[in-house]
């Protein structure tokens, strides 16, 4: 039975690869309606609402542990990875934004080896030097292109998130919380800021539409209270480094999400710049591998 529940976390993962991965299509779509901080603001309000309920329902702890911890993983994990990554959407492709936010396992490995002792293989160096150079072609500086600034924003978004698996996973070592009430708190502390941020920039009303609706249903309960914990739990019980590593899927389904649906097909700097990180992300996954064996017999 111990042995069965190590699987789980893996499972997670799975689940929430499929569910992101299509997701940047359904936001990039969903833009055509509202602004993307309102945007943000909304998926993160329903869903932090929507899990103090069921943490409620269930009888669980509702209080964070740490108010000043939940505040800092919901400025970096919502109002940041949220509003930069919504907001990238706004001017760049679903499928190139996807693939620079998940740069984040590159940060992720990287913060895990000071902040968690998880040391660096030389075979992770490798990869985070090839996914360098993948974002460089990404950028490709030496053309003059539209979209850089939203890219620039997707970048952010995925060091925000980076930032937030390390703060979370340093949290629940020091302080013990409840997964829902954490992320129910870190949610709606995040949509906060989104909030204010729309009400300055975003004076347009919601069209509302049986898509719009669908949409943020998708993104509130599936995307963001599902999900979301869902990743707080791998984080929880497993590495930093292979929890990050578990999401690799999700990129390669926002791309081929994003080809298939929307017809963004991307240019020649922009496929060797998505080989280049894929190939630093197989790199990884293959270190990742050995690591979760290691893991799987501790």
């Amino acid at each position: 039975m111990i042995v069965a529940r190590k699987w789980f976390p893996i499972i997670g993962l799975v689940i929430l690869s499929l569910i992101w991965g299509y997701n940047w299509v359904v936001v990039k779509q969903a833009l055509a309606f509202t602004g993307p901080f309102t945007f943000g603001m909304m998926r993160a309000l329903i869903a932090g609402a929507g899990l103090f309920l069921i943490t409620a329902w269930l009888r669980r702890p509702l209080t964070p542990g740490s108010f000043w911890g939940a505040l800092l993983l919901g400025l970096l994990q919502t109002t940041g990875f949220f509003g930069f990554s919504t907001w990238a959407l706004v001017a760049g492709g679903a499928g190139k934004t996807a693939v620079l936010v998940y740069t984040m396992p590159f940060w992720l490995i990287v913060l895990a080896g000071p902040l968690f002792g998880e040391k660096m293989q030389r075979w992770q160096w490798l990869s985070v030097g090839i996914a360098f150079a993948g974002l460089i072609f990404l950028f490709h500086p030496w053309q003059e292109q539209p979209d850089f600034f939203s890219s620039f924003l997707a970048v952010l978004a995925g060091l925000s998130w980076a930032l937030a698996g390390a703060w979370n996973k340093y949290l629940r070592s020091v302080v013990q919380v409840d997964l829902f009430a954490l992320n129910a708190w870190q949610l709606v502390i995040g949509s906060l800021p989104l909030l204010l941020i729309a009400l300055l920039l975003e004076p347009e009303p919601i069209i509302w539409s049986p898509f719009f609706i669908g949409s943020l249903i998708y993104n509130a309960v599936l995307a963001t209270a599902v999900a979301w914990s869902l990743w707080f739990f791998a984080l929880q019980e497993m590495p930093a480094g292979v929890a990050g590593l578990g999401t690799l899927a999700t990129p390669v389904l926002g791309v081929l999400s994003a080809w298939f649906v929307l017809g963004e097909i991307p240019i020649f700097w922009e496929i060797t710049g998505m080989i280049l990180i894929f190939s630093g992300l197989a790199i990884l996954s293959g270190t990742g591998l050995m690591l979760a064996k290691k893991w799987h017999r501790e």
